[in-house]
């Protein structure tokens, strides 16, 4: 089967799945499109506004909405029915502006159907939803460079070019804005036969990225340093397809990758320090930056050099105090998952002590 034809297989397979098969989570035969984290105080009031058909026929894997919104120019990939793009539109505010894409009919139609009525609810209509691939954003009415944050919620796992979206949201976003987003996991390549079967593939496990080539293609698209905000492993329960997947083990993560100048391939120290002030809404103890970075209020906090311009590149900058500046270079910073390759002198010195040479 050639390229073109089987990526128009599978992309009328998941509409079907999406769009047919499934009329609510209910629907699901495995927790993969499901969100089992819990909603944090703040967010439980802003999803409540939305209406329960909307609500009802939700697939996403995690919760994707970062600090700092208001004002902000959002797009939602795969945006189904409009769960995110209504809880979003609310956090954008009536200056923020938020577009859904998504290729599904169906789940378009109802999206469309509640707009009116989520935008007397929120006193404000500020969204928008348009029928396209994700892999094919170049193709959608959108500027480069017309975003200020991307989401995604479980679906980029379903899209037969990972590459292509990533390259997408890199050319959409402006200098200093993120991808922030949920998707599935897998600890190794999940084999080509699997990929074929329709029900894996819906319940966004077959086509799920092997983490590290996720990293690889991250890396590729501009991305130079992904950080992993949370996750937590999935127990598949359904006996028919946990013996379809064998030992293979999956994970929801939430990602951010930042479009940024002068970011590096590995954490550099360069002496540096941020102290957070406190401010961002819902997080008034610590920041949350990723999972190895909870930034405690008050506080000096050591950071890499791709740290630094995370927070003093980004929205985040008003909100922190930075101490240093990369005029030094002390080396990989410590802590942060690289180490220097070379023998020390102490196990030079074990090594020489214990030789027969």
């Amino acid at each position: 089967m050639n390229q073109s034809l089987a990526v128009d297989n599978l992309r009328r397979s998941v509409s079907d799945y999406y769009g047919r098969q499934l009329q609510g989570t209910d629907d699901l035969k495995t927790s993969a499109c499901c969100d089992a984290e819990n909603v944090p105080e703040w967010l439980k009031p802003v999803l409540s506004a939305i209406h329960p058909e909307v609500l009802a026929r939700y697939y996403g894997c995690g919760l994707v909405s970062p600090a700092l919104l208001d004002g902000r120019r959002i797009l939602d990939l795969g945006c189904g029915t409009g769960r995110d793009v209504y809880a979003l539109a609310q956090l954008a505010g009536s200056e923020g502006r938020v577009t859904g894409v998504d290729m599904t009919d169906e789940q378009l139609d109802v999206a469309r159907t509640y707009q009116d009525w989520h935008s007397q609810r929120f006193g404000f209509d500020n969204t928008q939803f348009l029928k396209g691939y994700i892999e094919e954003l170049d193709q959608l009415p959108l500027e480069p460079g017309s975003f200020d944050v991307i989401v995604s919620n479980c679906v980029v796992n379903l899209a037969a070019d990972k590459e292509a979206v990533l390259r997408g949201v890199f050319r959409l976003l402006e200098p200093g804005g993120e991808f922030y987003f949920s998707d599935v996991y897998a600890d190794r390549r999940v084999p080509e036969t699997l990929r074929e079967d329709e029900v894996l593939y819906g319940e966004c496990l077959s086509g799920a990225l092997y983490w590290n080539d996720f990293l690889t293609l991250a890396k590729a698209s501009g991305f130079a340093d992904p950080r992993l905000v949370t996750d937590r492993p999935l127990d598949i329960t359904n006996a028919e397809v946990a013996s379809k997947i064998g030992n293979i083990g999956f994970h929801s993560a939430t990602y951010r990758l930042f479009k940024l100048d002068g970011l590096e391939t590995a954490c550099e120290d360069y002496g540096q320090a941020v102290v957070y002030n406190g401010g961002i809404a819902g997080q008034p103890g610590s920041f949350l930056l990723d999972k190895h970075h909870e930034i405690e209020t008050g506080k000096v906090f050591p950071v890499c050099g791709n740290t630094w311009r995370m927070l003093a590149d980004t929205r985040f900058a008003p909100y922190f105090q930075f101490l240093g500046d990369f005029s030094h270079h002390y080396g990989i910073f410590a802590g942060c998952g690289t180490d220097v390759p070379f023998t020390t002198s102490a196990e030079a010195a074990g090594a020489q002590a214990s030789s027969c040479c």
